[in-house]
This record gives C-alpha cells, sequence and structure tokens, in this order.
C-alpha cells in the first residue's frame, strides 16, 4: 500500500482524461491543464531533479505555497520516491516556518513566488521558487527518475505539523499505509466515483488535503484547484466546472452561504453537490441552510491531523430522510459513526480514543510526545465526546486539549499566551477560545497588566501579529485584576470558559 498505487491507476485508465485543473491566477504562472498521463509525466520530472540534486531517500522536501498543481504533484512525486513531503502551512509566520523546515531536517524548500520575500531568511540546503524556474532549473523532463529501491507501506510518506498544546508545533508521521487506507475510506464514504469533479476548496497543506488528491487520482476523477477560498468563487467554479465534490470547514460553507444571497438565479449545483465539513462541529442552522438554500447534500466527519484524518463519518440516513429538517441538522451535527476500520471509545476520563490503521506513526523526533498520545495501544484525541450507546454515534462535546479552533485553523492557547507575555505591560495572561458566528470560535486573551504599564486591546493584538500568523492572534482582549489559580498555581480554563459558553450544550461550536 503505497502512494503510487494511486497515479499508477490513473496514468494506466485514465492517461488521456482531464486531471488536474490549476488555479488560473497562480502567480507561478499556473500549470497548463494536465491530463493523468501529463500529471505522471511532471511528477517524474520533479523525481529526476531531485536525484539530480542528491536528495536520497528518507530526506525531507518542505513545501510552503497555497493550493496548486504543483503543490499537488510534489504530494505524490515526493513519497512516491521514497522521500518525505513536508506540507507546511503557509499562513505561518516566518519564524514558525523557519522552525518547521529546522525541526523536520528538510533539505529542500520550495516557496511559493508570492511567500518569498517574506520568507527569505528561511533557508535550506536547496531552495527554490515554486513557478517558471522550478520548471527550468529543478524538473528534468524526459529523464527516467531512479525507482524507489525497497518500497513500504510502513515508510513515512509525509510529515504533517499541527499545533498542539504545546508552543511549538509537532510533526506528525503518516506513513504510506496511513495515506492508502484513508483515502480508500473517504472514498468510500463520500461515494465518489470516476464521473466526480471534485473542487480543492481545502487547504492541501492541511493532511494532505484530507487525503483527497490521492483517492481522487486513483478514481481518475477530475479535480480543480482553487487557491484562496471565495464564496462567490467557489459557486462560479461549480457552476463552470460542474464540481460535484468538495471538503472544507464549516467557514468555507458560510462564505458559500453569504455569497449565494447575492447570486443571479439559480444556485448551481443543486441536488447534485456533496459538500464534507470538519475542522469544527457545525452548527445545525448552518446545516439546515446549506441544504434549503443551496441543495446541496451536507455530510460531517470528525479526525485529526495524527489519523490522516478520517475517524467518523456522517450523512442523513435513509431511515432519517422524512424528518423535520431541524431534527435532521441536529443529527447530522454529530460527528458521526466510526468509519470503516476505526474503534473508538471513551476513558473514564472522558476523552475519546481511537484505534485504526490511519493513527500516526509517531511525532517526528519527539518520542516522549508519541508515547503519551499512543498510550495503551490507543490514540489519545485530547477531545471529549460521547457515544450513543443506541446507534454509535459520536459526539463532540468538549476539547481536553488547549487548542481553539476557528475557522478550521488550530491554534494553541500556550503559543499565543507566550507571545503576549512577552509584551513588556504583560504580567499575567490566559488565553481562550470563544464562540463566533462566523469562525466557530475565535480567540480571546484575559490580560493581567503589570504594576504602572499601560497597554490598550489594540497594542496586544498588534504585538502578536508582528510575532506570529495573522490567524492565531486574539480578535478581543479583557484586561482584569488577577486570573483566578487552584493553590499549585494552575489557571483552570474550563472556568474562565464558562461565562462565555453558557447556555450552550457543548464547550466546542
Amino acid at each position: 500500500m503505497t502512494v503510487m498505487d494511486f497515479l499508477d491507476r490513473a496514468e494506466l485508465g485514465f492517461a488521456a482524461d482531464s486531471g488536474v485543473i490549476d488555479e488560473p491566477l497562480q502567480p507561478g504562472p499556473a500549470v497548463p491543464e494536465s491530463t493523468y498521463g501529463r500529471l505522471g509525466e511532471r511528477v517524474r520530472a520533479w523525481q529526476a531533479g531531485f536525484d539530480a540534486l542528491g536528495v536520497g531517500e528518507g530526506e525531507r522536501v518542505a513545501v510552503v505555497s497555497p493550493n496548486s498543481a504543483r503543490l499537488l504533484e510534489l504530494l505524490f512525486a515526493v513519497p512516491m520516491s521514497g522521500r518525505i513531503c513536508v506540507p507546511v502551512n503557509f499562513r505561518l509566520s516566518p519564524e514558525e516556518v523557519e522552525y518547521v523546515v529546522r525541526q523536520s531536517g528538510a533539505s529542500v524548500l520550495l516557496v511559493d513566488p508570492e511567500l518569498d520575500d517574506a520568507l527569505s531568511g528561511v533557508k535550506a540546503r536547496h531552495r527554490f521558487v515554486l513557478g517558471e524556474r522550478t520548471e527550468t532549473e529543478l524538473m528534468r523532463f524526459g529523464v527516467e527518475p531512479r525507482p524507489w529501491a525497497h518500497p513500504d507501506e510502513d515508510a513515512t510518506a509525509t510529515i504533517n505539523y499541527t499545533s498542539g498544546t504545546t508552543a511549538r508545533p509537532k510533526g506528525v508521521q503518516l506513513t504510506h499505509r496511513n495515506i492508502w487506507v484513508n483515502a480508500l475510506t473517504f472514498g468510500l464514504h463520500t461515494r465518489a466515483w470516476e464521473r466526480d469533479v471534485y473542487l480543492h476548496t481545502l487547504p492541501m497543506f492541511h493532511c494532505n488535503g484530507w487525503g483527497m488528491p490521492y483517492a481522487m487520482a486513483g478514481l481518475g476523477a477530475q479535480q480543480i484547484v482553487l487557491r484562496k477560498v471565495d464564496g462567490t468563487e467557489i459557486l462560479r467554479r461549480v457552476d463552470e466546472h460542474g464540481v460535484t465534490l468538495m471538503c472544507g470547514a464549516p467557514a468555507v460553507w458560510n462564505a458559500v452561504l453569504d455569497a449565494a444571497t447575492a447570486w443571479q438565479g439559480e444556485v448551481p449545483g443543486r441536488d447534485r453537490v456533496r459538500i464534507v465539513c470538519a475542522g469544527a462541529p457545525p452548527p445545525s442552522r448552518m446545516i439546515q441552510r446549506v441544504e434549503a438554500e443551496l441543495g446541496w447534500e451536507f455530510t460531517q466527519i470528525y479526525g485529526l491531523t495524527e489519523t490522516s484524518p478520517l475517524l467518523t463519518f456522517n450523512r442523513t440516513r435513509a431511515a432519517d430522510a422524512d424528518l423535520p429538517a431541524e431534527e435532521r441538522a441536529r443529527k447530522l451535527s454529530r460527528a458521526g459513526l466510526p468509519a470503516l476500520g476505526v474503534t473508538l471509545k471513551v476513558s473514564d476520563a472522558g476523552e475519546v480514543l481511537a484505534r485504526s490503521n490511519v493513527v500516526l506513526d509517531g511525532y517526528w523526533e519527539k518520542p516522549e510526545e508519541t508515547e503519551a498520545a499512543l498510550e495503551d495501544g490507543w490514540f489519545h484525541t485530547g477531545d471529549g465526546g460521547t457515544l450513543d450507546e443506541t446507534d454509535g454515534r459520536l459526539t463532540i462535546s468538549d476539547r481536553k486539549k488547549d487548542v481553539i479552533i476557528t475557522g478550521g485553523e488550530n491554534v494553541s492557547s500556550i503559543e499565543v499566551e507566550d507571545t503576549i507575555f512577552s509584551h513588556p505591560a504583560v504580567a499575567e495572561v490566559a488565553v481562550i477560545g470563544v464562540p463566533h458566528g462566523k469562525w466557530g470560535e475565535t480567540v480571546k486573551a484575559l490580560v493581567v497588566l503589570a504594576e504602572g504599564a499601560s497597554a490598550g486591546e489594540a497594542d496586544i493584538i498588534a504585538h502578536c501579529k508582528e510575532r506570529i500568523a495573522g490567524y492565531k492572534a486574539p480578535t478581543s482582549v479583557e484586561f482584569r485584576d488577577a486570573i483566578p489559580r487552584t493553590a499549585t498555581g494552575k489557571i483552570q480554563k474550563f472556568k474562565l470558559r464558562e461565562p462565555y459558553w453558557a447556555g450552550r450544550s457543548r464547550g466546542v461550536n
């Protein structure tokens, strides 16, 4: 079970079929529309280029880019040759990107043209700007690359960095087997097939686009690349390309709903489009609107980068089709039934635990964190939840980790606290997630100023935005005289969150 299986089948059965249509506004410039046969040629050109650089098997190749055909190609080219791909969140600050590149030990760094100046200080042994230069300086067309000497399904294929409860992100090692099984089950549960047209509304750096680039290639389905989420642009491409399937966080579908109110004529894709939602539990009202206003089929999954990511899948059952819309939406707001091959249980402490072939091999060069996450042979998700005894479906109720999920992006509260605490006027700080209508949650800072010091909300926010990614910065700051602590000096964040989540049945939004 290796990544090459998906492209091998695409080339064999769909060589002449349209495979990938790049974002037309790429600064690269865009890659011309590729058949799956041409995609295979370009993948081998990347591999031959890495051969020429002397990049060996097991070496890491980091890519910092918004969605693009080139990023998609590298998700195949790098692991198919026994190397390890490191897709980096392009929204991270230069300091954060530098940490990922350094901690992963990447020998090659590929950077999107729009990020080149900002990331000029991030170095690797080989550094390239994606686009025309990589076509001429790196890729070797017509040169047969060396084959992967000993293909191994247990070899690390990608390292995907995720924000956890510590200030530094951890590199999640996903094996070829992890990716293979996830792609297969994702395709199965989404009812994917050869005639699907998939729009990449989900960032490909996010757990390799949830594995959909592989699943779609294996089926020979057409893939449309979207560089930036925009509700109107999503509707336009659904109309232009006949899109049938998309994945994304609740914020993506809220953007589409907002755009649909101004769309001229009938909303495209009615009774044709299937969307998959994850990243945060969606509100039932949004689910109702998707079905009523767009006429799109709504499904929800739950998972983590550490699980490739699919753990559960939730679609309206035939038995529930005649229920009132509000009741159907309420059922769809649950995380759902374990995906094929996944076993779930809830610990005595209320934490969701998982076993599956999609569970990570480990955290890159962090054995202690790996041991803790995989204690007793179960992956500890850090999320609190309940399993329905009657139908086996999971509901996520709270987070055991202090991770804030805003617009589908994970934010470590500890990292934000460290950043705020570096402000000279700050004596104490606690960062929590609070409900937000558009982003699900947003970052809120509770700050105690040092004696005699002064600072305003705008000062704290600007301080953060200068040092970490913009989406991690607090959107509101509340100044307090003190932050309550336990006798041992610990901050009980669940108590700090309580006033903002009052009246809600769950501690996530």
